[in-house]
């Protein structure tokens, strides 16, 4: 664990190397900007060994795979790549829960490094919890609870977030909830972070 938590990462669109369990926001109003940076945040997770989640909500599975083949992104191996549609894994019975996501997301991270994977990165194209599905409210709250579950499993998570869709005061508190952010591909620390203790100070009796 010494050895693993030493270990930097490649996010691939940038030279900055950064620790495994780390937690950025991407708000994007470029949908070409977002499939370069992402697609090179993809293919340096398979490059280094890494298994890689993506969680895609613009494509099918198979057309986002479709589309990494054709910039030459393959996985080394079929498991090594998983692609699921967004909102089936966010909400398979057709409500969002943050603990059974949260569960999710340490499933991943034990699932790859118990395959032999040298890390384990995840993304989210996040505009499911537009669908009005019951508990999306709750996505904010989710969002900062995950800085407490990189603590102890060390994903490397990219979150994205369509500025064009979201309403400023979600996008807000989404912000609130990532200790970095992604801002013209260049990974920035974000002003706006609370830590979870006073994340859910400030938002647990419900003010804006």
């Amino acid at each position: 664990m010494t050895e693993f938590a030493r270990r930097m990462v490649s996010l691939g669109f940038t030279a900055e190397l950064f620790p495994p369990g780390t937690h950025m926001c991407y708000l994007y109003n470029d949908e070409q900007e977002r499939l370069e940076i992402m697609s090179e945040f993809v293919r340096s997770g398979l490059e280094a060994g890494e298994k890689v989640g993506y969680f895609v909500e613009e494509m099918s599975p198979q057309g986002l795979r479709d589309y990494f083949a054709g910039l030459g992104i393959v996985p080394a191996e079929e498991t090594q790549l998983d692609v699921e549609p967004s909102v089936a894994v966010y909400c398979p019975d057709g409500s969002f829960s943050p603990e059974r996501m949260l569960d999710r997301l340490r499933a991943a991270y034990d699932e790859g490094m118990g395959e032999g994977f040298d890390g384990v990165r995840l993304t989210g194209e996040m505009h499911w919890a537009l669908r009005g599905l019951p508990g999306s409210e709750r996505l904010a709250e989710y969002e900062s609870r995950i800085n407490l579950l990189v603590v102890d499993c060390p994903l490397t998570v990219i979150c994205q977030y369509d500025a064009n869709r979201f309403d400023g005061a979600t996008l807000f508190k989404v912000l609130n909830a990532h200790p970095m952010m992604i801002v013209h591909g260049q990974v920035v620390h974000n002003p706006y972070y609370l830590p979870p203790e006073q994340y859910f100070a400030r938002y647990s009796a419900g003010h804006a």
